[in-house]
């Protein structure tokens, strides 16, 4: 019976060329739909070249003390773009950038602000901030397009990171290989030798201010012990200062009478030195006098000879006196400052008189000594009297003169001296006054400020003394590094033959140093700025993104071709076919009542063979339909299928389930098992984890997932595109297939229950001549 029925199918669908015509497009079009969407979807992201994307650039650069060089990461961003194809960069002005993607010109657009390149240079200082670009973008083009500029947006983000630490890293190591060149240079060599002397000088200053501060400390404890004596001693010359005060009263008003007594001084001494030199007048008279009586009486003589001796030496100690004021006066005036004009020129007036009246009183001994030398003489021998008598009275001459010198120069050269000293007597004893006025309350301010200096001093006494340590420390640190200076170098000069374990360590640094240095600056800095390279490793790995769709695409279309089928085939078998399958000739007798599915029953063709026997021309166009897109895929568009036998069994088997499910559906409820088809078909599309993982998905689509047949035949075409972990193929396989239970329950028991009311549903639809 099946076959009596699929034989008339393939017949009445080959009778005419019309049929087989449409036939023909039963099997391609489901092709096609799999064939456009899969070459469409080819290599999206290879293609992106074409996505316009604005990048303005008003970055102003920047330049710090802390890298020498001029930091413009802006002009490194649109460098590095030139040369990039991932999209179409159009390099524009920001005001353009902007309103071509509001416009629908450009997708998206960057701008790099003024102060990128300096927000970016914040890292190395305290108030960082983080530097920003400005990404615009136009959502409502394309949904896939903005995804595609984010990309393209990381990808200038990325290299923006890795430029920026390159530069970092390139200048650095640029740095330090400058440096080990100079370090080798001999102006190096001389350096270190000038910084070693240096050092030295440091630590021998450093040293010696430990010590200084130390002995500072010291002085601070002597002199706390002085401030203690100058309380003391202030209070007592509060004291003393006052009775100064009444002393410099007094003398006060005796300095006012210093130029008169001065004026009085000098008349007496000229009165005295007068009186003095007629006294030797009367020497002298008495001298002839006694010189003329030796030859009456030279007893006499004598007498009045010796008499005159010990007068005139009984007259020396005026002269000592006299010399002995000078003296005193000279030491004082030896005590005035040095810049005081008027010293040396008294200094000098003294000396002068103490000369002269040392001269006058050499003349008076030697004078009083001849007249003594006259009185014995006068005795013995007359003619040598006489001879002594001319000595003495030229002595007396010789004295006389002594004597005008003395006053001459007292007057001219001593006494105006005295009167200047005795005018500025006044002035100073008047500003000693004041003085002592300001010493007495001076001496109460310090009298409170004594009480606190010594709490203070014990206190800078403990700060010096922790100065003079950490002095103490410095010079030593300064020491060990020209220790370590020292070793550096001989370690640096690589001539040493041995040494300690530290010279070699210090050796394999500088070795190591080097070696670092003279590498290449540019690969070291690529280095550093992208220490970790990503290998990919593909597992069961996919040719292409077209590749990758087909399955999703392929199944998809293998499903809207059973809708295609179910919609231009007719899924029940007329009375008429019934009864030429069963030889009864046109038409079944009446006893088989209302035309309907199972009305032939009584005959011999049960509703089991009316199903499979119309279902037998829909698997075999099914059949062709999965397999002319899968070879279509493998083929023709080069769809990677590294097992295209598995390939292809997967779309017959799809083909097979998919045709049933629908066929069952439009079989046994009519249109609306069509209407369910078409909702099957979109509930998988948006469910079966072919475009995203289904853990992407919402919770519902998670749990209708297992329950529908697109997942799995997905699946199952996957691994025989790329390979198959283990069992995964045949469990998809079983899987796919196990939906023909459901469907083959539904069309051969559960339909029989419904068939009177799709019968009275497709009639009312029918009476609605639109429907």
């Amino acid at each position: 019976m099946i076959w009596g029925i699929f034989k008339r199918d393939m017949c009445h669908a080959t009778r005419n060329v019309i049929a087989v015509i449409v036939s023909m497009g039963l099997v391609v079009v489901p092709a096609l739909y799999a064939w456009f969407n899969i070459a469409a979807s080819w290599d999206p992201y290879g293609n992106t070249k074409a996505l316009k994307v604005a990048v303005a650039n008003n970055d102003k650069g920047y330049k710090s003390d802390l890298i020498p060089v001029r930091v413009n990461v802006g002009e490194t961003i649109i460098s590095t773009l030139h040369a990039n194809d991932q999209l179409d960069w159009q390099f524009v002005k920001s005001d353009k950038a902007i309103d071509g993607v509001k416009s629908g010109e450009y997708y998206a657009a960057i701008v790099i602000p003024k102060g990128f390149s300096a927000d970016m240079m914040t890292l190395f200082s305290p108030d960082i901030k983080h530097a920003q670009l400005k990404y615009y973008l136009n959502e409502k083009i394309n949904p896939i397009a903005p995804h595609i500029t984010d990309q393209g947006a990381t990808t200038v983000v990325n290299t923006i990171d890795k430029t920026f630490a390159k530069t970092i890293a390139q200048v650095g190591l640029d740095l330090a290989s400058s440096i080990l060149h100079y370090s080798q240079s001999p102006q190096m060599a001389e350096y270190m030798r000038n910084l070693n002397g240096n050092l030295t000088t440091m630590a021998d200053t450093l040293s010696g201010a430990s010590q200084q501060v130390t002995s500072y400390s010291q002085l601070l404890g002597s002199a706390n012990d002085i401030v203690d004596s100058t309380g003391k001693l202030l209070a007592s010359a509060t004291k003393a200062g006052k009775q100064a005060q009444n002393a410099l009263k007094q003398g006060k008003s005796g300095a006012t009478s210093l130029t008169s007594a001065g004026a009085n001084v000098t008349s007496s001494v000229n009165t005295a030195l007068d009186q003095v030199s007629g006294a030797f007048d009367q020497v002298a008279a008495k001298v002839n006098k006694a010189f003329d009586a030796i030859g009456k009486d030279s007893d006499t003589a004598a007498s009045q000879l010796a008499t005159l001796s010990e007068q005139i030496s009984s007259g020396e100690s005026l002269y000592d006196t006299y010399i002995t004021s000078l003296n005193h006066m000279r030491e004082s005036v030896e005590q005035l400052p040095d810049s005081d004009s008027a010293k040396q020129a008294l200094l000098e007036a003294i000396d002068r008189e103490i000369t002269l009246l040392e001269a006058a009183k050499g003349d008076s001994q030697k004078l009083a000594q001849q007249l003594k030398d006259a009185s014995t003489q006068v005795t013995q021998d007359t003619a040598a009297a006489e001879r002594s008598r001319k000595e003495i009275l030229n002595r007396i001459t010789s004295a006389k003169q002594s004597i005008s010198n003395v006053r001459d120069d007292y007057a001219t050269n001593v006494k105006p001296k005295i009167d200047a000293l005795a005018s500025t007597v006044s002035t100073l004893i008047s500003q000693t006054d004041s003085l002592i006025t300001q010493l007495s309350g001076t001496a109460d301010n310090l009298d409170d400020v004594t009480g606190d200096v010594g709490t203070n001093v014990t206190s800078i006494r403990s700060t010096l003394g922790a100065i003079a340590k950490k002095l103490d420390s410095s010079a030593a640190t300064v020491k060990e590094l020209i220790t370590k200076l020292e070793t550096g170098g001989n370690a640096g000069d690589g001539n040493s033959d041995g040494g300690d374990g530290d010279n070699d360590a210090d050796s394999g640094e500088s070795d190591e140093l080097r070696a670092l240095a003279t590498a290449n600056a540019s690969t070291l800095s690529t280095l550093i700025s992208a220490p970790v390279a990503l290998q990919r490793v593909s597992v069961y790995p996919i040719a292409n993104y077209g590749s990758a769709m087909a399955p999703f695409y392929t199944i998809l279309s293998i499903w809207v071709g059973a809708i295609i089928l179910c919609a231009m085939l007719k899924v029940t078998i007329s009375d008429r076919e019934k009864a030429h399958v069963l030889g009864l000739g046109d038409t079944l007798p009446r006893i088989a009542g209302p035309s309907g599915p199972g009305n032939a029953s009584r005959w011999g063709l049960r509703l089991d063979h009316e199903y499979f026997g119309r279902y037998a021309i829909f698997a075999l166009l099914a059949l062709l339909q999965g397999t002319l897109v899968c070879l279509g895929d493998t083929y023709f568009l080069g769809v990677q299928a590294n097992h295209a036998l598995q390939f292809l069994a997967v779309g017959w088997l799809a083909a097979l389930v998919f045709s049933n499910i629908v066929y069952t559906l439009t079989v046994s409820f009519g249109d609306i098992g069509k209407a369910v088809a078409v909702v099957l078909l979109v509930m998988q599309v948006a469910g079966s984890g072919g475009t995203f993982p289904i853990e992407t998905l919402p919770k519902f689509f998670q749990m209708l997932y297992p329950f529908l047949p697109f997942p799995h035949a997905i699946d199952a075409m996957h691994a025989a595109m790329a390979g198959s972990y283990g069992n995964e193929y045949l469990l998809d396989m079983v899987y796919l297939a196990l939906f023909l239970i459901p469907s083959l329950l539904l069309g051969l028991v559960l339909r029989k229950p419904v068939i009177r009311l799709n019968n009275w549903v497709s009639r009312n639809l029918e009476s609605t001549k639109v429907m």
